[in-house]
């Protein structure tokens, strides 16, 4: 275990550092990359505060859907093979469903601000 500040709190102290006080000093083609650096910044950020919750449920699901245990990168191998296989489809109870919440937790992390997204939270899935 590592002291604070925590790896969540360095990444987005270094992100707020350059949005706040480096990108107002600077234009141009840099000032593009550094927003795109700011960006994977706080992607980096959304992981790290989302990562094992949503790991943690995707797990929980798959483990329901296909009947085994591992990890989440196992399961989903596994799950694929099911599928190229034919074994699994859309009309396997639990998989749309599934593969509906890893998508909004995907998006969460990715495109927090994608519209459709946004819809979606707001219908409650």
């Amino acid at each position: 275990m590592q002291d604070e500040p925590t790896p969540i709190e360095l990444t987005k102290s270094v992100a707020d550092f350059l949005r706040n006080d480096i990108t107002p000093l600077i234009s141009g083609h840099q000032a593009f990359k550094l927003r795109v650096a700011i960006n994977i910044l706080d992607l980096v950020t959304r992981q790290l505060t989302r990562e094992e919750a949503s790991d943690a449920a995707e797990v929980a699901r798959l483990r329901a859907l296909l009947g085994i245990d591992g990890t989440v990168t196992e399961l989903n191998r596994v799950l694929a093979e099911r599928i190229a296989k034919g074994e699994v489809d859309l009309s396997t109870q639990g998989l749309a469903e599934h593969l509906w919440a890893t998508t909004m937790d995907k998006l969460a992390v990715d495109q927090p601000n994608y519209a459709s997204y946004k819809r979606e939270l707001g219908r409650g899935g």
